[in-house]
């Protein structure tokens, strides 16, 4: 399986419910690293996974959609708790319509599966992993 990984950042304040999550119930600010692998079988006749420039321009826009936000005020995120680990899957979700909408290019149909990793710190992340076919089918279920 190859793979290419493109890299962003955002910063978001969000407030988190339940009293498993401490002082972060509190409203607070956090600068997330965001990494998206995109992994294929075979790399097409030009010899790459995915066009490096589309996928980093499709994540830049991604990530600008939540940047500099407070998550609490989202009518997208009402009723759901904005951990890491549910905004991997925001991003996989984002990045997946945008494939499937063909920002990354026509070559980026052959994708099969993507991992979306976000860093809160330097010793703690999360990931959201999953085929695209699946996630797709799943996303276009729910639209």
């Amino acid at each position: 399986m190859y793979s290419v990984t493109v890299r962003d950042h955002f910063m978001v304040a969000h407030s988190l419910e339940g009293d498993v999550f401490g002082p972060a119930q509190s409203l607070h600010g956090v600068t997330f690293i965001v990494d998206v692998e995109f992994r294929r079988p075979k790399v097409d006749a030009d010899g790459i996974v995915v066009d490096i420039g589309r996928a980093s321009e499709a994540l830049k826009a991604i990530v600008a959609g939540l940047s500099y936000r407070n998550l609490d005020e989202d009518p997208l995120f009402k009723g759901h708790n904005t951990t890491t680990e549910f905004l991997a899957r925001v991003i996989f979700d984002r990045m997946v319509a945008a494939i499937r909408h063909g920002d990354l290019g026509s070559g980026a149909g052959a994708i099969e599966s993507l991992r979306v990793t976000l860093h809160e710190s330097h010793v703690a992340s999360a990931s959201y992993d999953d085929r695209i076919t699946d996630a797709f089918l799943r996303w276009a279920h729910s639209s």
